[in-house]
């Protein structure tokens, strides 16, 4: 099942929202001080990519660094993405067909606005990284 719902989802969204997230990557990739949320980019992108049978942990490691890392984060890609998400949703919940994915859309919200001190799990396994 999963695998069917992240193939519709590669169709209907994944697809675009990924080359939202390599693209702001890639643009916070240019300076050295970005590298890191430009990696961050490429990791949420890559979960948005395919988003069935994973989840998102809070990482207990992650401490003030990560803090100001996504305040930074929220001012640079954060909020971008975070309407790239919305819009999306929002066209999805037009159809019947598209109302779950929609819905998952707008779960992939707070990932977007905040994605660091967080790490992507398989939702059988939510509390391996612990």
């Amino acid at each position: 099942m999963k695998t069917i719902l992240n193939v519709v989802w590669l169709v209907l969204s994944g697809f675009w929202l990924f080359l939202c997230y390599l693209a702001a990557g890639v643009l916070l990739c240019i300076t050295v001080i970005g590298i890191p949320f430009g990696i961050a980019a490429f990791r949420i992108g890559i979960y948005a990519l395919w988003p069935f049978g994973y989840t998102t942990a809070e990482r207990r490691d992650a401490g003030a660094p990560s803090c100001v890392g996504n305040v930074l984060w929220l001012l640079l890609a954060g909020w971008w993405l975070a309407l790239a998400h919305i819009a999306t949703g929002i066209a999805l919940c037009v159809t019947i067909i598209g109302i779950p994915f929609g819905i998952a859309n707008f779960k992939l919200i707070p990932v977007s606005l905040f994605p660091l001190g967080r790490e992507i799990v398989r939702t059988d396994q939510p509390f391996a990284a612990r």
